[in-house]
């Protein structure tokens, strides 16, 4: 049975993937998911990825980013993903990654909220699910990684002070598996919450494990809120209305057809105006309008959003869709240094789970698949130069405290929701109340 490996990473989302593929290829590898790899909340990302698409654009993205994040974010984290942007673009069209062109051959960018210049690429509105599946692809081609689909980390093991493997729950069986690196790329904080744009199943374990076990994390509360999901009645995962769809000129309207905020301000600035005019209109959505664009336009630009819109019976051309604001993104997690390190010797957290600080209060829009591969990157360069330094350790865990999975699940989401209300109490008391928290 398998036991051991050198690295365990944790996620298969564009972070974990691109870690792993960066990674030595003398190393096994074995990544562990908790549902398909396909779900995954990089799998979901329509809008598109930053790039710097020339050494004039720098101070102008940096200064957006900055804006977004409400200046809170660490300065020297945005200028390593800003400058490592184009490398890893690179790294990801190599692996077959396509990117839309103009006529002429050239990429086409498109702008999105809080972004001053136009510098994102996409790949229809399916960008995420482009990457990932290329990702995975080659992933799933190399002899070193394995790749263990239903299979959740419950615990770290932990022994002289370092991460020696983690405790997964494996076709129904708990289970040990030993390493000589740990990385957590779990992804966010969704599935916590009942009106989230998230998979269900991503539910922040990795963050309730650091909680527990003393390793450092920051800016917990920082979670943000999309301005615009589609509204529905209906349980689940809620649809994303991807910000390239108010980049390309949508506007939001109140219940009377009238337009009542700028809707290229960043995220939480638009959310606020939503929640306001929502409270002042009497109604638990506002409406979201393409109407005066070309009509031909929309569903060549937004062939997906498009399609599910008509699927819940909604004509983008021809009516205002109802949107309303839902969770999204966490920017806070794990603190993790610039290249992954967290304050537990042997274990990293890149992407959604980790926490370098690059977002501030307020991701700025599509820098969240840059700053997976940007700092996933640096994490794996660092292991594969440390690897051999660190031996393997093996120790017997007790796997009974994990039996009961509901008491467990029940525990973790407590602890972090407790965090988060010790650390802003009136993000709680307007996000987090029994209507928001899901179970």
């Amino acid at each position: 049975m398998l036991d051991t490996a050198d690295v365990v990473v944790v996620g298969t989302g564009v972070a974990g993937l691109f870690c792993a593929l960066n990674l030595p290829r003398t190393a096994k590898v074995v990544m562990l998911t908790k549902d398909q790899c396909e779900n995954c909340d990089s799998f979901l990302a329509q809008g598109g990825i930053c790039t710097l698409r020339s050494p004039e654009d720098y101070n102008s993205f940096f200064e957006d980013t900055m804006r977004a994040g409400h200046y809170e974010n660490n300065a020297a984290s945005v200028e390593l993903m800003l400058r490592g942007a184009p490398e890893v673009i690179s790294d990801i069209v190599g692996y077959g990654v396509e990117f839309d062109k103009e006529d002429n051959g050239e990429y086409q960018y498109t702008r999105e909220g809080a972004h001053s210049a136009y510098r994102i690429l996409h790949h229809d509105d399916l960008t995420g699910r482009e990457i990932t599946e290329k990702l995975l692809k080659e992933a799933r081609g190399r002899e070193n990684i394995e790749i263990l689909e239903y299979a959740a980390m419950v615990d770290l093991m932990v022994k002289d002070g370092r991460a020696v493997g983690v405790v997964m729950r494996y076709r129904g069986e708990l289970m040990p598996l030993y390493a000589r690196a740990v990385v957590l790329a779990t992804g966010g904080i969704g599935g916590l919450f009942k009106n989230s744009t998230n998979f269900r199943h991503i539910t922040a374990d990795a963050l309730a494990i650091a909680l527990i076990r003393g390793i450092k994390t920051q800016d917990v509360s920082y979670i943000q809120i999309h301005p615009t999901a589609l509204y529905s009645n209906k349980p689940g995962r809620r649809f994303l209305i991807s910000e390239s769809v108010r980049g390309e000129g949508a506007v939001l309207l109140n219940k009377a057809g009238e337009r009542f905020t700028d809707e290229l301000k960043p995220r939480d600035v638009v959310s606020a105006a939503i929640h306001r005019q929502m409270e002042k209109d009497g109604m638990d959505h506002v409406y979201l309008s393409v109407t005066h664009l070309n009509k031909e336009m929309v569903p060549r630009r937004f062939p997906n959003i498009y399609k599910k819109c008509l699927e819940e019976g909604y004509d983008l051309t021809r009516e205002p869709i109802p949107v309303t604001p839902a969770q999204h993104y966490y920017m806070g997690g794990i603190l993790s240094g610039g290249e992954g390190q967290t304050s537990l010797t042997g274990l990293y957290a890149v992407g959604e789970a980790g926490c370098n600080g690059v977002h501030g209060r307020n991701r700025l829009a599509s820098n969240s698949l840059l700053e997976s591969l940007v700092f996933s990157k640096r994490a794996a360069l660092q292991i594969g130069a440390r690897l051999n330094g660190w031996k393997a350790v093996l120790m017997k865990p007790d796997l009974k405290r994990y039996e009961d999975q509901a008491a467990l699940k029940s525990r973790y989401k407590q602890v972090i929701f407790d965090e988060i209300r010790r650390k802003d109490e009136a993000f709680y008391d307007q996000w987090c109340n029994d209507e928001d928290i899901d179970g």
